[in-house]
């Protein structure tokens, strides 16, 4: 009977720092949380926003690589429309070049601001002129905004950030199951 006992007091104890490490996780984490969240929920959203978290993609004259300009003539193309259209202080500093011989079309994508600029790949002429607000919604859902902001260039705080978030994930799922389980258990215990 005492050994009963003691298993229960152990038992009810584990569900008090259970409790206690559930709650004090949530508390302090909640803004880190609500914004995985709705950045999350925004970025699932993103291909059907018609074109306002994700922009669409135009379609070029051809398909064909061999009728395409080269890559630099493209690029120069895409940085005088930027320096024209967005700010004649804009970085040329490019975060990637997306090209789409499916469609025709190469993006040049820059750092400065989330702009991206869609030349039809044979013609070099202007498709659209994009703001890319999904990719800042996505360096603010894994946290690499953080080494934007800090101008880190090891991505060192995403990767705390996200080990931060990850783990506070897994403890709340392991701390959530056990507050639903244990109770369950105890009950079951003290009716044998």
């Amino acid at each position: 009977m005492k050994k009963e006992t003691d298993r229960r007091k152990q038992q009810a104890s584990l569900i008090r720092l259970f409790r206690k490490l559930h709650r004090t996780t949530g508390a302090i984490l909640f803004v880190f949380f609500f914004l995985t969240a709705i950045t999350g929920l925004t970025l699932g959203w993103k291909k059907n926003s018609g074109g306002y978290i994700l922009p669409e993609s135009f379609q070029g004259s051809s398909a064909d690589l061999k009728d395409w300009k080269s890559i630099e003539s493209l690029h120069a193309i895409a940085c005088r429309i930027a320096k024209d259209s967005i700010s004649p202080e804009i970085s040329m500093e490019l975060e990637r070049i997306d090209a789409r011989p499916d469609k025709g079309m190469v993006k040049f994508v820059f750092i400065d601001g989330y702009w991206g600029i869609q030349l039809d790949g044979a013609t070099g002429n202007l498709l659209q002129i994009e703001r890319r607000r999904s990719d800042f919604i996505e360096n603010i859902h894994d946290g690499s905004v953080l080494d934007h902001i800090f101008k880190t260039n090891t991505e060192i705080l995403k990767l705390i950030y996200t080990t931060i978030m990850g783990l506070s994930l897994l403890l709340f799922t392991i701390t959530g199951f056990w507050l639903w389980f244990g109770p369950k258990m105890m009950r079951r215990r003290s009716s044998e």
